[in-house]
Formats: C-alpha cells, sequence, structure tokens
C-alpha cells in the first residue's frame, strides 16, 4: 500500500516529530494501468459514500474534432505519451497520451482510472 500522508521530514531535511500515526485514509490505492483491449470497468467506493469507475481496459474513445462534433472510435494503439515512454510499449491509457485512432491522432482530455470513460481531442 502506498502512503500518501504528510512528509515525515520538512523541505530541509530536518526530522519532523509525529503527534500521530498513520491513518487508513492517507492509504493511496494502485493505479488502474489502463490499457488498451476489450473495455473492463471496476467500481470503488470511496470517502463519503461516493465512488470512482475504474476502467482498467478500454479500446473505444470519444474523439472531438475542431468543430466540436464528437464521435466514437476505435483505439488502434497508443503513439506518445508526456508521462513515460514505456506507457506506449505497454499500450496505457493515460490523461495526456496521444492515440491512434480510426478518425486519426488524438490526445486524451479525460483521466480514465479515475472517470471511467475516454475522451479525446482530434489532433490537426
Amino acid at each position: 500500500m502506498k502512503w500518501q500522508g504528510r512528509s515525515r521530514r520538512t523541505y530541509t531535511g530536518a526530522k519532523i516529530r509525529a503527534a500521530r500515526g498513520k491513518r487508513k485514509f492517507e492509504l493511496g490505492r494502485e493505479s488502474a494501468d489502463t490499457h488498451v483491449n476489450e473495455t473492463k470497468r471496476k467500481n470503488i467506493s470511496t470517502t463519503g459514500g461516493n465512488r470512482k469507475v475504474r476502467l482498467l481496459q478500454c479500446n473505444v474513445a470519444n474523439v472531438t474534432d475542431s468543430q466540436g462534433k464528437t464521435r466514437r472510435s476505435d483505439i488502434e494503439t497508443v503513439v506518445g505519451n508526456a508521462a513515460s515512454e514505456h506507457y506506449v510499449r505497454r499500450n496505457i491509457l493515460t490523461k495526456g497520451s496521444v492515440v491512434k485512432t480510426a478518425l486519426g491522432n488524438a490526445k486524451i482530455t479525460s483521466r480514465p482510472g479515475q472517470d471511467g470513460v475516454v475522451n479525446a481531442v482530434l489532433i490537426e
């Protein structure tokens, strides 16, 4: 598990004396690492009775062109990803990654692991 609480060090490197221990709500979850394949989703319950939809796999995207028209298009492969060059090889979909679709290259604008959907804007 990943702990996402406050650091035990200051920015100068001095140790902070802990007033309390770690808390359950400070734990993080594993990343979704959404990749190109037949669509598969997973519902995650979050704090306050809310929920997130994890997109584990997806092969379609809602692609918007420069005129504002949105169409569903099949994702063929990942062409580029600013987050990590290794994501391109593994076909992992993240926000900002460039995918090759039937309509052309498109940049993903949604967060598939958080939103449960792939929205993209066509690159002219």
